[in-house]
């Protein structure tokens, strides 16, 4: 079975293992008092700097509440079916605020910092997806923060990019063995993908999309020229239309059904969307070959993507060879777990029930029953605007988490999760650039 860590195993985001970006009030370690005493005490230290064992606990009982596990049943049964216990619980809690201190550790020695104005734009933007000021408390209040534990948050995170950003700077470029089998590794993956171009009106205008349609289907006017000279969305219209490769990106889902029907070189009708309206000419499909023996059998666009998915890769090993450095170098004092802590059961109650979970992870509903959730899927979908999870997505937006960033990559070039934000409209593709290919319409706001 593939176990999730304690605190991502909520949501698909959440608390990496390195503790970088938090949903659920994973403050400073020492910063300031808990918001209860449970034990007290210390739980570990990093260089001489205290973890609270209460920080520890608060975060922990955190989880719970969201994981809906309050009860000391559901949360035994939750613990057995995902192989924890209250002692990995909590030794997995406390390396992630060690990794979190050595991480804001190694940013002073570097003379790393969030800029003050960063952060406060982006509480800013997310505060303006609630209606008033209590709900933006309530939705803090449900994943257990303050509103200046969200800003440490969204500092920390910043200010951890940016760390990875200057580790990176040693990590090797890609060599092309590499590239090559990653994509022997991906290249069914790409097969019937599909290049187009579209020429997008605004929605008002649709007397004038039907007009340069017929004159496209006539051979009247090419479609390159028409795109240059009638489409709204500038950035593809100076390519004559092009928007890439679908496996690439995520395109409204209008454009990507009428897409689906066209074969190389056909022309759609109009297609309203979200956006306005598009005509659309597939360019390209692309089969994969039986045998991939060399990257030039691969679109251009496709050895882009798969270089940057190694790239990326390469980055991360560097920042984990770095985190590790910084871990066998650091102090660390891990203290003994003490009694009383309310999270704290007997396992010898709780049996984990024999299933066939292969391929699969366990996860909780809603009500804190446990639920088997396709591992493929986790982490690739995001949540409602102004729910209570944009909290979280604004966290683990302002700074992705360290774990399984390179495993990410690969999804984003396989699946075309990426998700950037939506324009205005009239320049709708300019405003989503995405790995590996010119602008595109694509689908979904960011939040």
């Amino acid at each position: 079975m593939k176990k999730l860590s304690f605190a991502k195993s909520f949501a698909t985001v959440g608390l990496a293992a390195v503790c970088a970006v938090s949903v659920l009030g994973c403050s400073d370690g020492n910063a300031g008092a808990p918001k209860q005493t449970y034990t007290g005490g210390v739980a570990a230290t990093v260089n001489g700097v205290e973890i609270q064992e209460d920080t520890v606990t608060q975060a922990i009982q955190d989880i719970r509440t969201q994981l809906g596990v309050t009860d000391e049943q559901s949360w035994g049964e939750w613990m057995a079916a995902n192989d924890y216990t209250p002692e990995s619980v909590r030794e997995e809690m406390i390396n992630g605020y060690i990794d979190q201190e050595l991480i804001k550790q190694g940013a002073a020695a570097q003379e790393i910092s969030a800029d003050d104005n960063q952060v406060n734009e982006y509480v800013d933007s997310m505060r303006s997806n609630y209606d008033s000021d209590e709900a933006w408390s309530q939705a803090l209040e449900s994943v257990g923060m303050t509103e200046d534990e969200y800003r440490d948050n969204i500092e920390l995170s910043l200010m951890t990019q940016q760390l990875k950003t200057k580790v990176a700077e040693n990590a090797e470029d890609p060599a092309d063995e590499d590239v090559l089998t990653s994509a022997q590794t991906y290249v069914s993956s790409y097969s019937g993908a599909k290049k187009s171009s579209h020429i997008l009106f605004d929605a008002s205008d649709e007397a004038l999309a039907q007009e340069v349609l017929e004159k496209v289907q006539s051979g009247e006017l090419d479609f390159a020229t028409a795109a240059e000279s009638y489409s709204k969305d500038t950035a593809s219209a100076a390519d004559g239309g092009n928007v890439g490769w679908d496996k690439l990106n995520n395109f409204v889902s209008e454009y990507t059904t009428a897409l689906a029907d066209l074969e190389k070189d056909q022309i759609s009708g109009l297609v309203p969307s979200t956006y306005g309206i598009h005509i659309i000419k597939c360019t390209d499909v692309f089969e994969a070959p039986e045998s991939l023996e060399s990257l030039d059998q691969l679109p251009a666009e496709f050895q882009e993507a798969l270089k940057a998915m190694v790239k990326s890769n390469n980055e991360s090993q560097a920042y984990y060879t770095w985190l590790e450095e910084q871990r066998n170098a650091a102090e660390i004092v891990i203290n003994d777990m003490p009694e009383g802590l309310p999270y704290y059961v007997d396992m010898a109650n709780y049996e984990k029930a024999d299933e066939d979970t292969s391929g699969a992870i366990t996860g909780v509903d809603e009500d804190g029953n446990p639920v088997t959730i396709d591992s493929t899927v986790v982490g690739e979908e995001g949540t409602e605007e102004g729910g209570d999870d944009a909290v979280a997505d604004g966290v683990a937006e302002g700074g992705e988490a360290a774990e399984g960033e390179a495993e990410d990559a690969a999804n984003e070039v396989a699946d075309g999760t990426e998700q950037p934000a939506e324009g205005d409209g009239s320049d709708a593709a300019a405003d989503q650039p995405a790995e590996g290919t010119t602008d595109q319409p694509t689908e979904d706001a960011a939040e």
